[in-house]
């Protein structure tokens, strides 16, 4: 057969055999890689980070900017692909990723990091986004779980090595490093998806909603300011909180308005109208805002509370981990094996729950071992939901709208994560300057230098642990009380999630990848890379040839 015949074919929409599947894969984890190496570092280092930066009270806008700018730019990513292809957007994430890493380990105060991180999460916006509907695009549902394995050995060794590594460079070198380290493995990144990121995709003329994206960050960011200044840098009551309050509500009304009446909305009408997409995107808007709530802040308990060093502290989030990547895992292939799915959000948001609600339970000599197994359920509970309402959403869709509704469903998560963070640190913040007061005199806190106000906590863990004992005794009680609050407040959310499991609808699982179905009429399929490809051999020759999809929605 022709080189251009062979492109033809697959323009046609020729699905991909396993050897191929696993070549896309191969493109596709080395981004996610990024993404995921990112949050476990971060997440480890961040107690030295904003101890030398002098930013406590910012802590969650750290977390939030990167979210935020990440969580906004998610459905844009997937109009901009249908324009220019999978290849060079995905490329085009993984450069921005690189270039707010490498300003972000530059950061000389806590509002440049911040920005920096803000960039950082312009490109993340794309990383799993474009990742997931790839292979939704590729791979059909019924067929999905054998290789959701693929990427949970992503998140498994991001999970091991990224602590391992962050706990490396925050004791022996900068914490400039954590950002810096991306560089490298971006560059590799870069480097494969040249290679085999390579397949006609269907290309489909676009309206980027801009307005519509200037009003939900807007709105969104009002509303984040809310959360975090509210209590703490002014009074609820206050004129700004009021003000910023109206302002974001008022901005995402006029967000919801414009959707219906825009050429291409950001979030189209059409997806509220599939009760899959609606329950899903609750389900993980809660399961975000709740996991964000215990992983940003399990580091601290263990530096400050349990006085271990950084290295120590990543390792010993390590069974969260576990339970998540074991249980992604085994439901996927379960998933596979049986065509149903529905029974496994169920389980996860109840199990997550008692996760939750056992978290509450930790105090400050609570046994390792008990505290392992709230972390297991914890992450057994996540697992067996992230991953099975993308493939219940991406089921329930037309194939037309399968990027835009795999897009959607990841701007929600992203916006659970955002509250969820934002949230919580505005709740640690607040609990850590009504302890401290109660529990360290006046005199010793100035006489050492730890001050509990708007600033926050200004204290290194290591130097904590060099202090009087019963300094560190009521600093670590601070803490504890601190971030048993945070648990308590973050159990109704999971248990919410729950009634939104009960609502799940379970449908046949398709057997058709997106790819193999007839492209709309009046529609062209490019073959442009596809014959690139072929000129060497065809995908089949090696390596050398790969995919590039674009949205078909």
């Amino acid at each position: 057969m022709s080189a251009a015949a062979a492109a033809r074919d697959r323009s046609e929409g020729a699905p991909l055999s396993h050897r191929q599947i696993l070549i896309v894969f191969a493109g596709l984890m080395l981004g996610v890689l990024l993404a995921a190496l990112d949050q476990t570092i971060v997440a480890t280092a961040l107690p030295k980070i904003v101890f030398h930066l002098h930013g406590f009270a910012q802590l969650s806008w750290v977390v939030s900017a990167y979210l935020l700018a990440s969580t906004v730019t998610t459905p844009l990513y997937g109009k901009f692909s249908d324009l220019y292809g999978r290849k060079i957007v995905f490329q085009f994430a993984i450069v921005v990723f690189l270039v707010g890493s490498a300003l972000s380990g530059l950061s000389q105060n806590m509002d440049q990091l911040i920005a920096f991180r803000a960039v950082q999460g312009l490109g993340a916006g794309g990383l799993l986004a474009l990742a997931m509907a790839i292979i939704g695009d590729v791979v059909a549902p019924r067929e999905r779980g054998r290789y959701q394995g693929l990427f949970g050995a992503v998140f498994a060794f991001a999970s091991v090595v990224g602590p391992l590594v962050g706990g490396v460079i925050v004791e022996h070198f900068s914490w400039r490093w954590i950002f810096y380290i991306n560089i490298p493995i971006g560059i590799v990144a870069l480097a494969v998806t040249t290679s085999v990121l390579r397949l006609p995709f269907r290309r489909q003329p676009h309206r980027i909603d801009y307005l519509g994206s200037a009003l939900l960050v807007g709105g969104v960011s009002a509303l984040l300011l809310v959360t975090v200044w509210g209590g703490a840098e002014y009074p609820w009551s206050s004129g700004v909180i009021l003000g910023l309050a109206g302002i974001g509500i008022a901005l995402l009304v006029v967000f919801g308005w414009w959707e219906t009446v825009a050429a291409e909305p950001l979030l189209p009408p059409r997806l509220f109208r599939n009760d899959v997409f609606n329950v899903s995107s609750g389900m993980s808007f809660l399961i975000a805002m709740a996991m964000f709530g215990a992983i940003v802040y399990l580091p601290f308990y263990f530096q400050v509370v349990r006085g271990v060093t950084p290295i120590m502290s990543g390792l010993m989030v390590l069974p969260m981990m576990a339970g998540i990547l074991t249980a992604s895992i085994s439901s996927g292939r379960m998933v596979t094996r049986t065509g149903r799915y529905r029974v496994y959000p169920l389980a996860g948001t109840v199990t997550m729950t008692a996760g939750m609600a056992a978290m509450t339970l930790v105090g400050a000599s609570t046994p390792y071992g008990e505290l392992a197994l709230f972390m297991v359920l914890l992450g057994a509970g996540m697992g067996m939901v992230m991953q099975n309402v993308v493939l219940a959403t991406q089921n329930a869709v037309e194939v037309e709208v399968l990027g835009t509704a795999t897009s959607g469903l990841m701007f929600f998560r992203s916006l659970g994560a955002v509250f969820g963070t934002a949230m919580f640190g505005a709740i640690f913040v607040n609990r850590i300057n009504a302890w401290l007061p109660r529990l360290l005199p006046a005199g010793i806190r100035s006489s050492l230098h730890i001050h509990a106000s708007a600033s926050g906590f200004n204290i290194a863990p290591d130097a904590l642990h060099r202090m009087p004992v019963g300094v560190q005794v009521a600093v670590t009680q601070a803490f504890v009380h601190s971030i048993h609050t945070v648990f308590v407040v973050a159990v109704p959310f999971a248990a919410l999630s729950i009634l939104f499991a009960l609502r799940l609808r379970e449908i046949p699982l398709r057997k058709t990848t997106a790819i193999s179905q007839p492209a709309p009429a009046g529609e062209v399929a490019v073959a442009g890379d596809a014959a690139e490809a072929t000129s060497g051999g065809g995908i089949d020759a090696g390596i050398g040839a790969g995919v590039e999809v674009g949205t078909v929605g």
